[in-house]
Parts: C-alpha cells; structure tokens; sequence
C-alpha cells in the first residue's frame, strides 16, 4: 500500500502529518561553550528534547486512542496503553534530571574541604627549617626570614 491510501483509510490529511513530523532538523546539538557552562547546556538540551518527547507522545496517544475508539480492536488499546507508560516514563526522566542538575550545582558546596593525612615531601633538615621559620610574636605568626 502506498502513503495515499493509508492516509485515506485513516482519514487524514498528508499536508498535517508532514507538518507534526519529527525531522532530524529539530534536534540540533547545542554549540558547545568555552566559558564552563556546559552543565546548564546540556540541561537545557536534555529539558527541551524531554518536553519535545512527551509532546510528541502525548498527540501520539491522542491518535492511537482515536483509533482505538473507531474500531474497538484490542491490538490498539494495548498500544494505546504502552504510549501512555512511555509518556510516563519520559516526565519521570524530566524530574530525574531536575533532581541531578540539583545535585551536581550542589556538589561543590558540600565538598569536604578538611585535609587529612598531608604528607611533606622533603628531608627530616627541610621539615625542621620549615617549623622554625614559624614562630608566634604577640599572636601572629611571623616568618624568622622577615626578622
């Protein structure tokens, strides 16, 4: 069967479905940034395709659900009924990356910043001119170099 007789069985108009098609033009790469934005670009990437996704799954249960209506068969409630779990899935996605764009703007501040177990590189004779150099006058640490 060719395009034409299977928008006439379904009753729809070639000029709409061209236009709801999803073409690969409306997933363009975003550019990528040299000023250490990439985070909030790729969020906005994921956000704007995820939303595209369930826009596209939503008028596409709007359409099988029609085509279930009209001939009542089973095959198309069931298709129907995954769509819908598709479309769930993608909005729990969208929160998920909510949750982890939270969670990364969120890491360096809650970096332990507290060093434990510093090594000194060094000779036994550099570590002791090292602790000398250091002596506290009247509550400031002063260097010996600057006596």
């Amino acid at each position: 069967m060719n395009n034409d007789k299977i928008n006439d069985i379904l009753g729809l108009d070639p000029s709409e479905n061209e236009k709801s098609m999803v073409t690969t033009e409306s997933f363009k790469p975003p550019v990528e940034r040299k000023d250490g934005k990439d985070i909030d670009v790729d969020y906005d990437y994921s956000r704007d395709s995820y939303y595209n996704l369930i826009d596209k799954g939503n008028q596409a249960i709007e359409g099988i659900l029609e085509i279930a209506k009209e001939g009542q068969h089973p095959r198309a409630y069931e298709v129907a009924g995954q769509l819908i779990n598709q479309v769930a899935t993608t909005v729990d996605k969208l929160q998920d990356l909510q949750k982890k764009l939270k969670d990364l703007k969120e890491l360096p501040k809650t970096a332990d910043t507290k060093i434990q177990n510093a090594l000194f590189v060094g000779s036994t004779n550099e570590l002791q001119k090292m602790l000398n150099r250091k002596e506290k006058h009247n509550g400031e640490i002063i260097d010996d170099d600057k006596k």
